[in-house]
């Protein structure tokens, strides 16, 4: 067998045996009950054995569970007997998962204890992915790999390799029964009761060394009794010896690390090439087959055509090869290119569809609007999902955006997401996740959102279903989209994904096109991305825009530079949730005393600080990247007491503003516990050292901050909660940033600190216990110019730069033999300069 879906052989007992056909005697009486002779029933009996024998072998190929036989085992299932009898398996290029399994599987107890369970002999290892994509077969090729060893004698090698297959409903006798029969190579005796049968099982494994291979395993964290379940499952190897291990396939992480399985042993099956792909196709298709050389050539091109239409399938690629090998020849293979080839995959796919959430599946339903390997970020995901109304719940203590990223991770655990890599968020500096749709998944998305969601590519030229809702845009053509969007009155989503190209000289054309897209009522979300050439942009949102009563979701996003207005007819949008203005830093809200309206505001997106008053009645707002204290009625540090959902980054400016302790506490930075990132900005003309240091000491953030920048701070000593691992703040600093800092900071307290940078600071030396920062990763030191050495650095650093700082400490950072030389000398990437 080749590594494909569900490579497993389905046990003799599971098909169904001849039906006899009636005695001689018996004819005249069959006829009067059936209508028929006997010869005609026979023939009709096996017309239903052929179906049942077809059937049996798809949902064997499908691996759908809820088939028993009269034992009350699956019927699809490989019992112990039979997977140690089947054919040997041979893999096509999983070489590299495969030898990341094994190794695993030897690893010594010492380089394994934090990948075991806490107390238990084992430690457990898990494959997930898509129904079909290869799971069960390359545990089956590991299993073969690790039985021949055992067999052979090999040191190191298991004394008991079992193979179970699992499956979604299953009886805990009959898995125990397939253990017993999997380790002692004999059928499993009779016994009256569960408790028996697991001590007649332990009694077999006590003290052995075991690789239990757990094929199929489902798992629903909505179902509390299955975790329960899967842990007695598991419950007759802690008897084992230690080093033992569990190796798990499931269609979804969230069943592995039910298992116990941790992050770190959960291996996604990898994706292959077309040109792996192609050779496993061709191999079960063709293989071996006494085939001519022209023919063979032309099957062989055949084949290719065939491959790209079963989109890197391996279940695809088995059932489809295996019916092409009956029949080697060209027109045939001609005839089954034109045919619908993945009826069989798209089958196992829709159980698993099935399986998920009505919520979940209406969520990934909606992601048929976008194209073909298209990079889905999680937030900008989640904040849709929430504008168009999927999500659902009942516990007014539970946040929408929460619940929608519970669906976002189930989906990412059963494989219908996948991680793609990390991209840079424009304007930001950052790096995100990125997660991408298999392709026979976008079919089925496409498949299951009918005719609701659309896409309008680059050069398409064809109708738009006039009834559409969910619409994406691939395309600038202004004319096109004011042409076939304008007639749409029951869309509720547009997005514009290209970037529509704006002259200096046609904004206004840009604002009748707005105008136009207004007349789309029943609109939720709005997606806009314009993009100009060099220089200062000014632009007006149209006042057409408050006609969008239902609008959720508005994204507007302009260059850098643009002075962007917003009209007071904006603040009418009582459902606005998220307003997205990309990297603007020139934003006016002309209604900014009315923007308190959007209760629903969630997020404002933007580079600009939003100078609109009483910021702290928009109590749901989740996103606020700058807020200023100042002193007037609106801009008090009160307004952001109870802003409590605040999450990401925060910068505060102002904060000479503030003039006491007690005034700092009003923030209530403490009770901000989503916060990541925070920015604490004195400015220019500060009050008294004495001051600001009272009001440091009552900015103390949550303990779950990761980075802290302190800008401009200049009182006469740092706070409490930054001296001390008992002193409140954050407790796992990972960055921190000191720009023109005062005092020089003791560090102790951030032992997890992995980053570390000191801006215009004017200290003659950096703090002297820094080498207690045994996890500090990378130190920048720019503009200090009264530093003349360092101190002794920790050995975990990986990166160093130091940059407009004196000629005399540069110098000596890059001369061999200086002290500073020394101290710098293990840091692996180093960048020294003047400027």
């Amino acid at each position: 067998m080749l590594l494909g879906g569900a490579s497993i052989r389905r046990p003799e007992a599971t098909r169904h045996p001849k039906l006899e056909p009636p005695m001689d005697d018996a004819d005249t009486g069959l006829r009067q009950v059936t209508g028929m002779s006997k010869v005609e029933l026979k023939k009709s009996l096996e017309k239903i054995e052929s179906a049942i024998n077809d059937a049996c072998d798809i949902l064997k190929q499908l691996n759908l569970p809820g088939v028993s036989d009269d034992n009350g085992r699956p019927a699809v299932a490989t019992n112990a007997l039979s997977a140690g009898t089947s054919s040997a398996v041979r893999v096509i290029g999983r070489d590299k998962d495969r030898h990341k399994i094994i190794a695993m599987l030897h690893e010594k107890e010492d380089h394994c204890q934090a990948n075991t369970v806490s107390g238990t002999c084992y430690s457990v290892i898990g494959i997930h992915g898509i129904a079909g994509s290869g799971k069960s077969t390359l545990a089956r090729c590991i299993y073969d790999h690790e039985k021949k060893q055992k067999q052979e004698n090999k040191e190191g090698h298991f004394e008991i390799v079992i193979w179970v297959h699992v499956s979604q409903k299953f009886e805990m006798d009959s898995i125990f029964r397939d253990m017993f029969e999997g380790a002692t190579g004999k059928e499993c005796p009779e016994l009256n009761s569960l408790h028996a049968l697991t001590e007649k099982l332990e009694e077999v494994l006590l003290g052995k060394q075991i690789l239990l291979i757990l094929d199929d395993v489902w798992y629903s964290s909505r179902n509390s009794e299955d975790h329960e379940k899967l842990q007695k499952l598991i419950s007759p190897l802690n008897v084992g010896k230690a080093g033992s291990r569990i190796l798990v396939t499931s269609r979804t992480e969230d069943a592995l690390l039910a298992m116990g399985t941790v992050q770190e042993r959960c291996i996604p099956i990898s994706d292959l090439d077309d040109e792996v792909f192609l050779e496993m196709f061709m191999y079960y298709a063709l293989g071996d087959a006494r085939v001519g050389g022209n023919d063979r050539r032309e099957l062989e091109m055949i084949g290719e055509d065939i491959a790209k239409k079963l989109k890197r399938s391996p279940l695809a690629a088995r059932t489809v090869g295996a019916r092409l090998r009956k029949n080697p020849k060209v027109e045939i293979w001609r005839r089954e290119k034109d045919r619908d080839l993945m009826k069989e995959t798209m089958g196992a796919l829709w159980w698993s569809y099935q399986y998920l959430d009505e919520q979940v599946r209406r969520c990934f339903a909606y992601c048929s609007i976008f194209p073909r390997r298209h990079r889905l970020i999680r937030d900008e995901l989640v904040k849709l999902w929430v504008a168009e109304g999927f999500i659902k719940t009942s516990k007014p203590e539970e946040e929408m955006e929460d619940v929608a990223q519970e669906y976002f991770d189930e989906l990412l655990s059963a494989s219908f997401l996948q991680f793609g890599g990390k991209q840079e968020v424009r304007g930001h500096e950052v790096e995100v996740d990125y997660f991408t749709i298999h392709d026979l998944l976008c079919d089925l998305a496409e498949e299951v959102s009918g005719r609701d969601c659309f896409r309008i590519e680059k050069g398409f030229t064809g109708e738009v279903p006039p009834d559409v809702r969910y619409l994406f845009v691939g395309t600038n053509d202004r004319e096109m989209i004011t042409k076939k969007i304008s007639r749409l009155q029951n869309l509720r989503t547009l997005i514009i994904d290209e970037w529509i190209r704006v002259k200096y000289d046609e904004w206004e054309v840009v604002a009748g096109m707005v105008t136009m897209l207004t007349g789309l009522r029943k609109l939720r979300v709005l997606n806009l991305r314009m993009v100009g050439g060099h220089g200062f942009w000014t632009f007006s949102i149209p006042d057409s825009i408050g006609q969008l009563k239902h609008l959720r979701y508005f994204a507007f996003v302009v260059p850098a530079h643009t002075k962007l207005t917003v009209p007071c007819a904006f603040t009418k949008l009582y459902h606005m949730q998220v307003a997205n203005f990309g990297v603007c830093d020139l934003l006016t809200f002309s209604g900014g005393e009315d923007m308190m309206n959007l209760v629903n505001l969630r997020c404002v997106v933007s580079l600009a600080d939003l100078n609109f008053p009483n910021v702290g009645r928009l109590t749901w707002l989740q996103q606020l990247r700058f807020f200023t204290i100042k002193k007037k009625e609106g801009y008090e540090p009160h307004q952001l007491r109870h802003l409590n959902k605040l999450q990401g980054k925060l910068q505060i400016h102002g904060l000479k503003n503030i003039e006491s302790k007690e005034e700092a506490l009003e923030v209530n930075l403490a009770g901000k516990e989503k916060l990541t990132e925070l920015v604490l900005v004195w400015d220019d003309g500060s009050c008294s050292p004495e001051v600001q240091a009272e009001v440091l000491e009552g900015l103390c953030p949550s303990k779950y901050l990761e980075i802290l920048e302190i800008s401009y701070y200049n009182g006469t000593s740092l706070p409490t909660w930054m001296m001390g691992e008992h002193n409140g703040g954050p407790k796992n600093l990972k960055e921190l940033r000191f720009m023109q800092l005062g005092p020089a900071p003791d560090l102790g307290a951030f032992i997890h600190l992995q980053s570390l940078c000191f801006l215009k600071c004017n200290w003659d030396a950096l703090p002297g216990n820094m080498e207690h920062l045994t996890s500090l990763k990378k130190l920048e030191i720019s503009a200090c110019e009264n530093i003349r050495s360092l101190p002794t650095l920790p050995k975990s650093l990986e990166k160093f730069r130091v940059k407009w700082c004196s000629h005399e400490f540069t110098q000596s950072c890059i001369t061999a033999g200086d002290p500073n030389w020394q101290k710098i000398e293990h840091i692996p990437k180093k960048a020294i300069s003047l400027y």
